[in-house]
Formats: structure tokens, sequence, C-alpha cells
């Protein structure tokens, strides 16, 4: 009602964008002492179109789905009005535009105009309409329509109020006769317009937002590792968004570290090196008074030179046990060479590391607060370092587990990553699992994959050969025990790091008996069944969430990962009791982690393996 009554109506949007964008620029002040105003970056940067033209927009405002990642590939934007038009196009409706819009940018397909006055507002756009604004301004170059009138005929179009546009038609025909222009023109421009008015869009808006774009791929070209770690610190509670773009930093070279009590700032941040650290703030059972305390006594006395220096130096007040702890399982130590389960090893005395290093700390403090009161001014204090204790080593997978319980994901990539959608189904068991026989005679398969992390070889007091195979999957160990013929049958598939998956049945040793044994009937490579035995996937989904970008998105993945797995679609709509299952006869898929991590991240879609 504002607008009718004279008034000015005005939306003010949040826009999580321009956070990041401060983070980013804050980021690059701390790393490169360079001030980055934003307001004054070229808007002709070759590094930042270099990067759209590759599609490398993972992390940036608006440009960063797949489906719009392949179209600027093929576009190859070299000017700011690309964008922008890129912006508006990209949407339900006129995304039908895209493919003419971009062979007529690239000389593949002739630009041709209804009436040849028109490459006045459509230039830019290569013939095509794009925006509302060039409907105005061509009504009022074709038809001598006034500016209100043309701003009338944006509203309408733009609040889908066909009765006004049908209401204007008349006036835009006689104008335009009488400007000399062909009726039967004049009829097809109006007919063109009215169809684009189901999608009409504003270019002010689109090139409001594709400048916020344009500084966000600006900042990733020029400042890639103080921009991905700024994103990262906004968005750092999304743990699929978190993987998505530590997989885009590897892709670009930029290491992602743990935290490190020398490197890390409270947020992610940038080494001198140019490496990622983790945020000391963002590990669990820290929190921030201690990341700050930790970071405050490194900025006022210097890099903490050894574990024992961090113990004298950082307030045992403020960082306590549980900090410590904390501190060691997420890696934050390994600096000083120790390796973290020595921090959880016993001395002779049957005393853990961690609370003697704290012990430590808390008597070198004391005795500093006392040589600093004493009468005699006395200042140094010595006290003989604890011995550090050699500790069981732990498997790889049981560190990263430890790890990932800290900061929330695995730091580094996992030998497990891509067959995860192996383990999670086509694996009825676990491998912590492995132990309860008895639950597992239950089952008439037992099928179990992971890697194998150690391996030992003996003989039996009879004088046969024997293995015990330990294998790891995301959830945790399991050990198998192979006996006789069966381990020189099988010993040679089982070897440390390989990644299997195990087909064998559980059954009693003999009748009545409560002793059971796992036999072992096949083991395969997880990469062979992943390429041999994930025969369908199946994406099931909601009809009412499937629109243009949801469809570009899947083909543009589906299209860059061909395979021999069979493709199925099952669709639910709320008004049919049965979904409809499609299958895509043209294509096959491989089906990799960024498939399964697209349909993860999408609340209304679920996938199913056969």
């Amino acid at each position: 009602m504002i607008e009718s009554t004279g008034l000015i109506k005005m939306d003010f949007l949040g826009l999580k964008t321009l956070s990041e964008l401060k983070e980013a620029v804050e980021n690059i002040r701390l790393t490169r002492g360079i001030e980055v105003d934003l307001d004054t970056i070229p808007i002709d940067d070759p590094k930042t179109y270099e990067l759209y033209q590759k599609g490398q927009t993972i992390g940036t405002f608006q440009f960063e789905s797949a489906g719009m990642q392949k179209y600027l590939r093929e576009l190859k934007p070299t000017v700011f009005e690309d964008l922008i038009a890129m912006n508006a196009l990209y949407r339900p409706g006129p995304m039908g535009y895209i493919p003419d819009f971009i062979k007529r940018k690239n000389g593949l397909e002739p630009i041709t105009y209804d009436i040849p006055i028109m490459e006045k507002y459509l230039k830019d756009t290569y013939g095509i309409t794009v925006y509302q604004e060039q409907v105005m301004l061509l009504s009022r170059l074709l038809a001598d329509f006034t500016r209100g009138e043309s701003d009338a005929l944006r509203k309408a179009m733009g609040k889908k109020k066909k009765d006004i546009v049908d209401q204007m038609k008349p006036k835009f025909i006689e104008g335009g006769k009488k400007n000399g222009h062909d009726p039967k023109i004049l009829e097809k421009i109006w007919a063109d317009w009215e169809a684009f008015a189901s999608y009409a869009f504003n270019k002010s808006h689109a090139a409001c937002y594709s400048w916020v774009a344009y500084q966000t791929a600006y900042l990733k070209a020029n400042y890639p590792a103080e921009f991905m770690a700024a994103i990262m610190s906004r968005r750092h509670d999304q743990i699929t968004e978190i993987t998505k773009l530590m997989d885009e930093c590897r892709s670009m070279g930029i290491a992602t570290l743990g935290p490190d009590v020398n490197e890390s700032f409270l947020k992610f941040g940038v080494n001198h090196h140019g490496e990622i650290r983790f945020g000391l703030a963002a590990i669990k059972g820290l929190g921030t008074s201690v990341a700050e305390a930790i970071i405050n006594e490194r900025n006022k006395n210097g890099l903490y030179k050894s574990i024992f220096d961090f113990a004298q130096r950082v307030s045992t007040s403020a960082v306590n046990r549980k900090a410590y702890e904390s501190l060691a399982l997420s890696g934050a130590f390994d600096g000083f060479g120790f390796r973290r389960e020595q921090y959880f090893a016993t001395d002779s005395r049957g005393n853990v590391f961690l609370d003697t290093l704290l012990r430590y700390g808390q008597l070198y403090q004391l005795e500093q607060a006392q040589a600093q009161n004493s009468l005699f001014g006395e200042s140094a204090v010595e006290i003989s370092t604890p011995p550090v204790p050699e500790g069981d080593t732990w498997s790889t997978i049981e560190r990263l587990n430890r790890e990932r319980d800290l900061v929330g994901i695995y730091l580094s990539a996992h030998p497990l990553d891509e067959y995860s959608v192996i383990l999670n189904n086509l694996c009825n068991t676990r491998c912590d699992e492995l132990d309860d026989k008895m639950a597992l005679a239950k089952r008439e398969e037992v099928t179990f994959g992971g890697i194998v992390t150690n391996v030992r070889s003996s003989m039996t007091r009879t004088g046969k050969p024997c293995g015990f195979v330990t294998i790891e999957d995301f959830n945790g160990s399991g050990e198998l025990a192979f006996f006789g013929e069966e381990w020189g049958r099988w010993r040679g598939m089982l070897a440390e790091g390989y990644t299997v998956f195990i087909k064998a049945k559980c059954a009693a040793r003999w009748r009545d008996s409560n002793q059971y044994d796992i036999r072992v009937s096949d083991i395969q490579y997880l990469q062979t069944v992943k390429d041999k035995s994930i025969e369908k996937i199946t994406i099931m989904l909601d009809a009412q969430s499937i629109d243009e970008t949801v469809v570009s998105d899947l083909t543009t993945i589906i299209t860059e990962n061909p395979g021999t797995t069979q493709l199925f679609f099952q669709i639910h709509h709320p008004e049919s009791n049965s979904p409809i299952l499609l299958r895509s006869k043209a294509k096959g898929i491989n089906v990799k982690r960024e498939l399964i991590s697209y349909i993860e991240s999408k609340p209304e879609m679920t996938y199913k393996i056969n």
C-alpha cells in the first residue's frame, strides 16, 4: 500500500557474503600487510576473468553451482556485462536462452535484431532481451512510451499482471506504426515480451549482485588462501560446506592444515607459507577465551619453542587439563615434534604425560611468581623438564578419528573417502563389530570393508602358517584370523594399506559350540567393487524441489563423470501415492564423492545404491 500513496518502499537485505568479504580483507591485512579497498578494485582484472572462464567459482557469490560453472566455461566471459547477463539468466525461466547467448558471444551464431535500431539497447546482451530495463528503453524507442508508461510496463511484467500488460499492447502497436515499423514485427516483439514477463529480471539488481560476486572472485583469484580462509571461518559450522571448500583448496594447490599453537588464529587463518590453518577457537573443548590466552601470549613474547616452553608461559588457570587434551588430540602440538599418543602415554610410575606436563607448568609458574616477589630479586627459575614416554603408536584412522571428534572433519584426505558409498551401502557390518561373533552368526552373510592397517604372520603349535589382520573403517577397527591354507590363499590381498571389501560367514566352530569362526569367502579391492558391483544408483527427490537450477547442476555432474553405473530418478509428488521411476537411458555415471556430496547437501534429496 505504501507505494500507491506515493511514498518510497525500501527492502534491506542481510547478506553473509559481505561479512565474508570483510573477513577476507582483514586476513590480507594480517598476512600480507596490504589494505584492499573493494570499492576501487579494477573491473577488468585478467586473473578474475580467467577464474570465471575456467569455472573455478566454488566459494564465490552467485556463480558457484555446478551448472553455472559449466556455462561459464562455455561462455568464457571477458567483460563485466557478461557476468550481469549470466546472473540474470541463470534462474528458472530464462535459462533456455543461455545456449544462444553463449553462441552469439563466441561468434557461433549471428547476432540479429528484429528492428535495426534495437541494437542500441541489445548490443551488450548480443541481441537477446535479458532485463526489464531493456523493455522500458525499447518501448520508448520504438513506440514513444513516456518514462512513466515504460515504468508501469516494467512493474506489470515484474509482478506478472497480465491484464495491465494487455491494456498497454494497443498503444505499443500504434506508437510503433507511427514510427514506421512493421506491425507484424511489432506483434512478434510484444509476444516475445509477454513470454519474457514470466521471468523479467531487473538489471540494476543483477548488476549489484554481480559486483558483489566479482569482488569475491577478485579476492579468490588474487588472494586465494586469505579468501578461502575467510569463507571457511564464516561457514565453519557447516561440515558439508567445509569439506567442499577443503576439496577446492586442494585443487588450487593450497594446503589446509590442522590447528597449531604457533600458527593458528582464532578462526581459519593463513600462515607465512600461504597455507590455511584451522582456528584454535573452533576446537571442541577449547573455547574463545582459551584460544585468546594462547594467541595473546604468543603475540607478546614470541613463538613457543617447545611443549615445555608452552607449559611454562601459558597460564594454567586459563588453559586447563581439558584444553591440553583437546590441543594434543587435534594436532595443535604436532609442531613440537612429539607424536599425539605420547601425550597420553604413562611413565614408569603410571603417570600420564599430559598430567605430568600440566603439573610441571603449574610448578614453574608458581616458582616464577615466588622468585619475582623474593626480597633478593631472584628471577631465574630452573626446574628439570620431565621425560617424554614413547607410548604405543596409534593407527592412522584412530588418530584421524580422534582429530575429527575435536574439529568436526578429517583435515587431511581420508584413504576411504572415495569408497564411502560402498561402505555405507553395500556393507552390513562395521569393522568394530567383528568381535561380536555371536551377533554376526545370525546374519546369512557378513559384508564389510576398510583399510588394512596391520598384518602379523605367525605359526600355529602344529606348524601351520597363520595370520592376523587388522581392518579399519570410518567407525573403528576389527581383527580377522586366518589359518593354514586359508592364510595362504588370502595373504596376498591383505597387505598393509590395501583397501578391501570382504564377504564372509560366521558359524559355530562345531555343533552346539559357543565358539564362532569367521570364514572369508571372497576378498576384492574396493576400487574393483566400485567399478563393477555398483549396478545402479537411484536419486530420490520431491517433485516440488525440482527446478531448472537443480536440473542444470545434476546434469553437469552427471555429464562430467561418465561411467557404467545405471542412473535412476525416483520422483515423489504430494498428490500421488506412488512415486514415478525414471531411468537415464543415454548416460551412465561414475558414482564419485562429488555426486554424493551434492545429494547430501540437499535436504529434499536422498539416494539408494544397488
